[in-house]
């Protein structure tokens, strides 16, 4: 499955980009970014880039490399070649296949503070 959003941001392979980044509209990463937070509201990681930071998007497409935590507001896909080290918050999840993914997922659409006590309260509240 091929995905390509059109970017109007991109950092192309063999290019480095260090910092905090922000980005309105959609971008594509196909080479190396380090930071401390990225902020966009579409996101392509090509199956080379390498992404060391914390990403906040509306959805993300993984192919390639990232350490870090992603947090999508509609949507998160990741393709075979994704290799991902960190915590995934979104309210859809797709998972092909192939990735690599260590990190905790909480998937849901609404805000929840704490999700164990939550559906430890739904369990609990059918004893009634």
């Amino acid at each position: 499955m091929q995905i390509d959003i059109e970017a109007n941001s991109t950092i192309g392979e063999k290019s480095f980009f260090d910092g905090r980044f922000l980005v309105k509209g959609s971008m594509r990463i196909d080479g190396k970014f380090e930071g401390n937070i990225l902020l966009v509201d579409q996101l392509q990681i090509g199956p080379n880039a390498r992404v060391r930071t914390e990403i906040k998007a509306t959805s993300v497409v993984v192919e390639g490399g990232v350490i870090g935590n992603i947090a999508a507001s509609r949507r998160i896909l990741l393709l075979p070649t994704a290799r991902i080290l960190g915590d995934i918050k979104t309210p859809e999840l797709i998972i092909q296949d192939g990735v690599v993914l260590e990190g905790r997922c909480t998937i849901s659409h609404v805000q929840i503070d704490n999700t164990k006590e939550y559906v430890e309260g739904l369990y609990k509240a059918d004893d009634s």
